[in-house]
């Protein structure tokens, strides 16, 4: 795909790139949903957009005259920053939705909210929401392309597809490869989109952490359950550590900070016992200390700066797809 002077339809990308693929989906919800195909399709697309950042002008044409709303009920940097930057580089006007300064705060439905928005002719919303759900209810409502920055404790497909893309970009295929993701299963919607992305493309997903901290239904996840973390840190090829989310803790799911780090967390004493080229990655922010040692999270295996640039053109290719399906309605 030539991202320098976009693409008018779905066809012509397919036929530039030797496909038959077509991408169809107006609003990305989840990677539940996604196929092998279409996951790969997307990691395709995002890998023609990562040369756009390498520009000297930074820009590519694909969104020019669309309207790219960031709609976060919840705190972010990451995401927030990344979605607005790839819809910049794809020139489409950005609107960054501030809840504390909405009508809001003066009792508006997120519907009533998202309706008035549309009416003002936006093409995207971008919604991160403390409701599962919430994205979906809103795709049924509105007609403009909606796409998932994380509802609840469902899912943050976009951080998933980073993830992923991430692993792809360093070790090819992910079928066979065991992917370790370690600590605060329970309330992580990023463990979620990788465990589904994960495993629809072939890879092995082992859930480390204390019983306290896994989803109540974690017997009907494709995964293995491992409550050792030295028991399998060295048969990993990837090891993706969670941050503990205690604004979403209620009571204390372990005894303290000092041995949740003992057991669970990557110390550079638990990385000699690791595979010499097993991938660290952290979604961010990180409990430096906590989840993880600064030594390791500088060290030559971490993952985690490359994970934020490669967000950005798998963002920038999540917005291109779905308004790329839109124009076919």
């Amino acid at each position: 795909m030539d991202v320098s002077v976009g693409s008018s339809t779905a066809d012509n990308t397919a036929a530039a790139e030797g496909q038959a693929f077509v991408w169809q989906r107006k609003h990305l919800l989840g990677l539940r949903e996604l196929s092998a195909e279409e996951l790969n399709h997307i990691f395709d697309t995002a890998e023609s957009f990562k040369e756009v950042s390498q520009r000297s002008v930074k820009k590519a044409p694909p969104l020019r005259g669309k309207v790219v709303v960031n709609l976060f009920f919840e705190d972010s940097t990451r995401t927030r920053s990344s979605f607005s930057l790839a819809a910049s580089r794809l020139s489409a006007d950005v609107l960054d939705f501030t809840v504390k300064a909405s009508s809001v705060s003066k009792g508006e439905t997120l519907l009533d909210t998202a309706r008035n928005l549309e009416a003002m002719g936006i093409d995207i919303i971008v919604i991160r929401h403390s409701a599962g759900g919430a994205p979906y209810m809103l795709s049924q409502s509105i007609d403009a392309c909606v796409v998932n920055a994380g509802d609840g404790y469902h899912e943050h497909p976009t951080q998933g597809l980073l993830d992923i893309f991430t692993i792809r970009e360093l070790r090819g295929s992910l079928k066979g490869l065991k992917v370790a993701i370690v600590g605060d299963i329970a309330h992580s919607r990023v463990a979620r989109s990788n465990i589904w992305g994960l495993t629809t493309l072939g890879a092995e997903v082992f859930l480390v952490g204390p019983p306290t901290l896994m989803p109540s239904a974690v017997n009907q996840l494709p995964v293995t359950v491992c409550h050792n973390f030295d028991e399998i840190v060295g048969e990993m090829d990837v090891l993706n550590m969670l941050r503990v989310q205690f604004e979403r803790i209620g009571s204390p799911m372990f005894p303290s900070v000092r041995e949740y780090s003992r057991l669970f967390g990557l110390t550079e004493e638990r990385m000699t016992r690791a595979k010499k080229d097993v991938l660290v990655m952290h979604p961010g922010p990180i409990n430096r200390g906590l989840e993880i040692e600064s030594e390791v999270a500088d060290g030559p295996n971490s993952t985690i700066l490359r994970q934020v640039t490669n967000g950005l053109a798998v963002r920038m290719a999540v917005l291109f797809l779905v308004n790329q399906a839109a124009a076919m309605e």
